[in-house]
């Protein structure tokens, strides 16, 4: 049985996904040490956590990722 890989522009997208959570979730822990309402901190960690499980899902795509063309 062949190992199951993602095409090139799954790859690409899987990455970008990836870079958007990263980004997410570091603009809500800044934004969480500046912020003084206790409702949207709560929203704001919510997001973080909820990215944070999004991240690891993404990070076992990677296992498939095909990033030779020559492969």
């Amino acid at each position: 049985m062949e190992k199951e890989t993602l095409a090139f522009h799954e790859t690409m997208e899987a990455h970008e996904i990836m870079n958007f959570k990263t980004i997410s979730v570091l603009k809500s822990k800044l934004m969480q040490g500046i912020c003084f309402d206790n409702e949207l901190k709560a929203l704001m960690e919510k997001d973080v956590q909820q990215s944070i499980l999004a991240i690891e899902e993404l990070k076992s795509y990677y296992s498939g990722a095909r990033t030779n063309p020559l492969k």
